[in-house]
């Protein structure tokens, strides 16, 4: 049998962590469709970035999936075993506001990995654009996309596939990447990769602070207008609902600026009206529409060609159109149905129907009205194109995000030239052929 070779990434989200274990076979690294999941660890606790002030609890948490990950991996070839650290918007936000506090809980991390006999290679800050690139990357390399193994045993590129775009909606950030009919004409938002023979011009931005847990604290810092005010009226989350925290809590991160009046001990009583209209002109302004001379373009002033394509989008947006049922390309007019229908429902009965979902119930209406607003709205599709956005966790039994993509790349397992003949046999069998050809001349 092929030996199997391994490798280790762990996505650093602002909410939370993940290790995932992938495997390939030894001699096919050029291969395509080869990298498989073997396994994903969820860590428990919140994301590095909320260890600001416990670094060393944050390279603790790691190690209970570290130790999951070398019952997996034979013992032999665990110091070949590629290992690696991202860090998305939660790390980028912490950097941001204390630099100082973002190296402590890096070295932690890294510190804690190295007692591990793996080949460690680092731990870093991805960018953005990085971000979704590599997501990109991934959803196409599952999907073979980018390279197909044809009938006649050769690695081809596949001529009547088109490659899809990527929706990504983390905690912090949220990005959209794809290959636009256009060429890209702002430099910051244009990526180009060259794979397996083939030119990929794409477009990709990265909205910081429009993650899914960003969003809701900026709209509920908006909703809190006056300063000194202890009550807060919340129309996107289900009425009778209610919730107590304090304006530091409120105001705990560069997405949104304190009041300079607020005293940071004052408790909020946060009391949901359950009104999806009033939460739909609430979440629209938390975005600028308006493009100015960056025409085309997404929100905030960002360039952005039309959408162009099939998209897949995964995370924050699967999780939560999955909730609702709605992941199975259900038209826009039953979205919003489903959505306005949802948003309507009194914090009783939502108790009543989901009491295993208690954790994030009350946010299911203002994160899919978020979700509507950002698709539609800034990303700019509509009723025409929204039929071409799959919601989806996997692709062929493997989690959608960037860190494959990112070993992909950084392992180089995928060549910028086309594959000419990858197809091969063992030494083993050649060694046999050959002495048979031998004693049969002889």
């Amino acid at each position: 049998p092929v030996p199997l070779q391994y490798g280790l990434v762990f996505d650093a989200g602002s909410t939370h962590t993940s290790l995932y274990i992938y495997q390939w076979p030894a001699d096919k690294e050029n291969g395509t469709g080869i990298v498989s999941q073997v396994e994903a660890c969820s860590v428990s606790g919140p994301g590095i970035s909320n260890y600001a002030d416990d670094p060393a609890g944050a390279g603790a948490s790691l190690k209970p999936c570290l130790d999951k990950a070398m019952k997996i991996i034979p013992a032999e070839q665990q110091r070949e075993t590629p290992t690696y650290l991202g860090a998305t918007a939660g790390m980028r936000l912490l950097r941001e506001e204390n630099s100082t506090k973002a190296e402590q809980v890096f070295a932690e991390v890294s510190k804690a990995i190295g007692e591990y006999p793996v080949d460690f290679r680092g731990a870093r800050i991805l960018t953005g654009s990085e971000e979704g690139s590599f997501g990109w990357i991934t959803v196409n390399y599952l999907l073979q996309t980018l390279v197909k193994f044809s009938f006649a045993e050769k690695w081809e590129h596949p001529q009547d596939t088109e490659v899809l775009g990527a929706l990504d909606l983390g905690g912090a950030s949220t990005q959209i990447t794809f290959q636009p009919g256009v060429p890209v004409e702002d430099r910051n938002t244009s990526v180009f990769f060259r794979l397996y023979g083939t030119n990929y011009s794409l477009y990709s931005h990265s909205y910081l602070c429009y993650g899914q847990s960003q969003a809701l604290k900026m709209l509920l810092a908006a909703l809190h207008q006056v300063p000194s005010s202890a009550q807060i009226s919340h129309p996107c989350y289900p009425r009778g609902y209610q919730e107590n925290l304090t304006v530091a809590e409120l105001y705990n991160s560069p997405c949104v600026r304190a009041p300079s009046s607020a005293s940071p001990g004052l408790v909020l009583s946060v009391t949901g009206t359950g009104d999806p209209a009033a939460c739909g002109t609430a979440v629209q302004r938390l975005f600028n529409f308006s493009c100015g001379a960056q025409w085309p373009c997404g929100f905030n002033g960002v360039y952005q060609p039309p959408v162009r394509g099939q998209f897949l989008a995964f995370a924050g947006f699967y999780y939560t159109f999955h909730f609702l049922n709605l992941t199975r390309q259900q038209s826009l007019s039953e979205v919003n149905t489903t959505v306005l229908s949802f948003c309507r429902r009194s914090w009783t009965e939502l108790v009543q129907s989901f009491p295993q979902d208690l954790k994030y119930l009350h946010t299911y209406c203002s994160v899919a009205i978020y979700i509507l607003t950002l698709l539609l709205d800034g990303y700019k599709f509509n009723e025409h194109t929204w039929s071409n956005i799959h919601f989806s966790r996997q692709a062929a039994n493997t989690d959608i995000g960037w860190t494959l993509g990112f070993m992909l790349n950084f392992t180089n397992m995928i060549p910028a030239e086309a594959l000419l003949h990858v197809k091969g046999h063992q030494p083993g069998l050649w060694a046999g052929a050959v002495s048979f050809l031998v004693l049969a001349i002889v």
